[in-house]
């Protein structure tokens, strides 16, 4: 399988490639600085604003066949309840949780529903069953993005694509804990672990 991850210099992002190249896939790891892309393990290495459709749009154009695109942009802000909801946190969220999905799905569209086994993952939250007032620029926007995965499936349902969502409180790495050695980091999903979901997933 040809995997592209969108945001893959993430510590989600870095594990869900080592995973895949040790499942034996081919991995392109998408990310918008080259630095923080040097250290994950992948066979191509893309710099891409994913925030821009042309430039998504050129960056499909240019990679061949992909199989799986993992959508691993994120994030988060919030706090202060509903008056602490800014434009500027929504404005930083939308782009990065919802519109650099939109933008990677649509320039991938052709190319998953081409794929014998094509797939799409994203990460959400658990934090949809209980939204809080200090969350609720965060959730809004996760729930925009189940929903326009809804969407993907339904333009992909004549060919054999299917779409997943894994949800999750917040992650956690080994750096995090190695940092915090006496935090308990309590329903926390550590990134190993959800990687390989990712890559079962994809690989089913």
């Amino acid at each position: 399988m040809r995997i592209l991850i969108a945001g893959a210099s993430s510590a989600l992002g870095r594990a869900t490639a080592s995973a895949a190249r040790a499942a034996g896939h081919h991995v392109i790891a998408v990310g918008s600085s080259a630095e923080r892309l040097e250290p994950v393990d992948a066979d191509e290495r893309v710099v891409c604003d994913l925030t821009s459709f042309s430039a998504v749009s050129s960056l499909a154009a240019s990679v061949g066949p992909v199989d799986a695109l993992v959508h691993l942009v994120g994030g988060w802000r919030g706090g202060g309840g509903l008056a602490g909801q800014s434009d500027e946190d929504w404005a930083w969220l939308e782009q990065r949780v919802v519109g650099t999905l939109r933008n990677t799905t649509r320039a991938f569209e052709a190319a998953l529903g081409a794929s014998s086994a094509g797939r799409v993952v994203i990460i959400s939250t658990t934090g949809l069953d209980r939204p809080t007032a200090g969350n609720a620029s965060y959730v809004s926007l996760k729930a925009a993005a189940e929903t326009w995965l809804a969407a993907v499936s339904h333009a992909l349902r004549a060919t054999p694509a299917t779409t997943h969502v894994i949800r999750v409180k917040a992650l956690v790495s080994a750096a995090d804990r190695s940092a915090e050695p006496d935090r308990t980091f309590d329903g926390y999903s550590d990134v190993d672990d959800v990687a390989s979901e990712i890559v079962g997933l994809v690989g089913s």
